[in-house]
């Protein structure tokens, strides 16, 4: 990860943790890391970041694109995977000035649907193997 490389996903910042050995160290004493990094590392754990990879949010936002989202608008729907229009609402600036109808909102949902679906598969594999 490069410094100052721009705004990180909730996914990054966890991946950041986990390599530094948050999620390796459950004493809590061992990792280089503060208290506060095992508090966000914690929060983030409860969160749709725990299931994300790399790859999900890639081709998320690749197929975001053709929604024409700006890119704090694609990194606060995979932070916070909205469920619904009413969800989705607050994270779109100005949609019916650039054309994001309901239409549109719904065709964005079905995408943090379906990434929802992949990400459980991923773990799901994970967990067998």
């Amino acid at each position: 990860m490069k410094a100052n490389a721009g705004t990180l996903t909730n996914f990054e910042v966890l991946d950041l943790l986990n390599s530094r050995g948050a999620s390796n160290d459950t004493t809590r004493v061992i990792a280089p890391i503060s208290t506060s990094e095992y508090k966000v590392y914690d929060y983030l754990m409860e969160t749709p970041a725990c299931t994300q990879t790399q790859e999900i949010i890639t081709n998320f936002s690749d197929q975001c694109k053709y929604f024409k989202l700006a890119k704090a608008e694609i990194l606060n729907i995979i932070n916070i995977r909205p469920s619904s229009t009413v969800n989705l609402a607050p994270i779109l600036e100005e949609p019916s000035e650039r054309g994001i109808d309901k239409k549109a909102k719904e065709g964005i949902l079905k995408l943090v649907e379906a990434r929802g679906e992949n990400e459980e598969e991923e773990t799901e594999e994970g967990e067998q193997s």
